[in-house]
């Protein structure tokens, strides 16, 4: 890897951050990459994929066509991989590690965002249920057809293992090497750590503009949490004459930059107490190394139930949520009772599917095909499957 270790020598990585020295490499080797870093050649291959340019026409709350405006699962993974790689830096960590697992965590989202998400689960419930996070380890691993050696994007292990937030017991044991962490209690790499937590900055803080910019919820009831109006008074209190929106844009800002700093110094306290030399003591610590202080975790709870309450149960984004489940529900009940409704090809993955595995079998190809849907192309396939009128 001699490559890989030149493109990491201006890093300055710590000892116990991931590299290609302590990498557990590929499921398949493959040569080196010349004059990009393993962790970049893996970035690259995510970005270049189909299921990363989908993400441009998939949501977080709002559905695609109601705006052009509200942020889309493309336009996340970018915030996402930015915020990951700056606290990267500034704890020296691998920042082509973060920024891989950023841009590919949300890879496996199925079409309308977590409303999509949980009727696909639904649908799946007597096929092994469906997931999100094992959906994004299954298109880097499997789905995407782009190379000539093999299925998937074998991407490292670290990167496979920073997509994979969450696993129940009974899934973990059939993922082999990549499954045992949740089956031994313990860590992934600081790196996957800390884009589990970016991820959940940016989502909070990022609803919190969509949300005003929707109108369905309003400054008045923001200032009520604490996060919010600490910085809402100190910026209108610098900015007395500052247009609205730009009040909001420079409220949300300083909330980022606050978690973030809360986010950097509550980590690297705990690196410094618990004092790992490698990689391998991160992985056996008892509990996660980075995270927020006692005072912004209790913050950051009060900002989730309040976008939980007032955002995401509003009545608005309920009816929007429940025509999304209804469009999944329909498309898998239909491909499932006649998988010839399916394109060609995956008619025939339908029937190999079928062949190995059975009724699940066939089912998760059918999964497969709507969770690589945009929520546009799912619109319009249930218009053309169920609208007598819209007959191609």
């Amino acid at each position: 890897m001699r490559g890989a270790a030149m493109a990491e020598r201006g890093l300055r990585l710590a000892p116990y951050a991931v590299s290609a020295h302590n990498s557990q490499g590929r499921a398949l080797a493959e040569a080196g990459p010349g004059l990009r870093g393993e962790f970049q050649r893996d970035r690259d291959r995510i970005v270049h994929s189909a299921a990363f340019r989908r993400l441009e026409y998939k949501t977080q709350v709002f559905v695609n066509h109601e705006g052009d405006m509200f942020r889309t699962r493309l336009t996340h993974s970018i915030e996402v991989a930015q915020i990951a790689r700056s606290m990267a830096r500034v704890l020296h960590l691998n920042e082509d590690l973060a920024e891989s697992v950023a841009l590919a965590h949300d890879l496996g989202h199925a079409p309308f965002g977590h409303a999509g998400q949980d009727a696909l689960n639904d649908c799946m419930q007597q096929h092994g249920g469906f997931e999100h996070n094992l959906q994004s380890l299954r298109v880097v691993d499997e789905l995407e057809e782009r190379y000539a050696d093999f299925n998937g994007l074998n991407l490292l292990y670290e990167t496979r293992e920073g997509i994979l937030k969450h696993c129940s017991r009974s899934r973990a044991a059939e993922l082999g090497a990549l499954g045992q962490r949740f089956l031994q209690h313990r860590q992934p790499s600081l790196e996957a750590q800390l884009v589990n937590l970016a991820d959940e900055i940016a989502y909070n803080n990022h609803d919190v503009d969509d949300g005003l910019r929707s109108g369905l919820i309003t400054l008045e009831q923001l200032c009520e949490i604490s996060l919010f109006r600490t910085q809402y008074d100190l910026v209108t209190s610098r900015y007395p004459d500052l247009q609205q929106r730009r009040v909001t844009h420079e409220v949300i800002r300083r909330m980022i930059n606050r978690q973030v700093s809360d986010l950097v110094e509550a980590s690297r306290q705990r690196i410094t107490h618990s004092a790992p030399a490698t990689l391998e003591d991160v992985r056996a610590a008892s509990e996660p190394l980075v995270g927020f202080s006692a005072e912004m975790l209790e913050l950051n709870r009060e900002l989730k139930r309040f976008l939980r309450d007032a955002l995401y149960q509003h009545y608005r984004v309920r009816r929007m949520s429940s025509k999304a489940r209804q469009v999944i529900r329909s498309l898998y009940q239909a491909f499932i009772e006649d998988h010839r409704l399916l394109p060609d090809d995956y008619q025939v993955k339908v029937r190999q599917a079928a062949d190995e595995g059975g009724v699940a079998g066939r089912a998760r190809v059918v999964a497969d095909y709507i969770a690589g849907m945009t929520d546009r192309y799912a619109i319009r396939e249930f218009g053309r499957m169920f609208d007598p009128v819209q007959l191609t």
